[in-house]
């Protein structure tokens, strides 16, 4: 039976005195935080595109002409982006037996009860549900995004076709911003998240509360010095 791997390669503890994680290494950083601009001024210049009492917006884009052309194309960042992020962080956000669990006590999630939780890989459930939304609703919007964007595919689909697509497209940008706020507000609330995607690390103290298995995994296969 194949060994379940919670955690990256870059993944490590640092030190012991305190104890001081590496949860993500700089590159996954730096694309964590590409994918998140490029969803920012889509959302933007989308909004500013969608109804006329938000056209003020194409302002920050140079005028309608300007953020009509650039809309498109920073929807192919963010696929970029995120194809990147996908290939590293997939394996770590498989459906686990625990994840079920976790679920199941979800209140314990809230009200801070953490104690009564199964020992967790590198995410937990509520992680995965944010990444594979974002998953499948990139995927919704580029497929859709491609059958509206005339100017290099206007006869790719009719006409009716097209409205379809748009309406599509229009209620899956407004899932994935939601997605999007519910993934800030999570990193806002559980404390200590936030450094680890600008830092890259976390305390051990962090790690042992909301993601236990995964620090186990890590301090099994190295040795820290208690100096460093």
């Amino acid at each position: 039976m194949a060994r379940r791997v919670y955690s990256e390669p870059g993944d490590r503890i640092v030190s012991t005195a305190p104890v001081a994680v590496n949860r993500y290494r700089g590159w996954t950083r730096l694309n964590h935080w590409i994918t998140a601009a490029s969803l920012i001024l889509l959302a933007l210049s989308g909004f500013a595109l969608f109804h006329p009492s938000l056209y003020w917006l194409t302002g920050l884009f140079g005028g309608g002409q300007t953020t009509r052309w650039i809309h498109p194309f920073i929807g192919i960042v963010l696929v970029a982006s995120f194809v990147l992020l996908f290939l590293q962080l997939v394996k770590y956000n498989i459906m686990r037996r625990e994840d079920l669990v976790w679920a199941r006590r979800f209140r314990d999630v809230v009200s801070g009860h953490e104690d009564r939780l199964p020992e967790l890989g590198k995410y937990n459930l509520g992680q995965k549900f944010i990444f594979w939304g974002m998953f499948w609703l990139i995927l919704v919007l580029i497929v859709t995004g491609i059958m509206v964007w005339e100017q290099y595919f206007g006869g790719l689909v009719t006409i009716p076709t097209r409205r379809v697509a748009i309406l599509v497209h229009s209620i899956s940008a407004v899932l994935i911003l939601l997605v999007f706020i519910i993934h800030v507000f999570a990193a806002i609330w559980t404390r200590g998240t936030l450094s680890a995607m600008t830092t890259g690390n976390v305390s051990g103290g962090w790690a042992w509360r909301h993601h236990r298995k995964w620090l186990r995994e890590l301090a099994g296969r190295q040795k820290v010095d208690p100096a460093e």
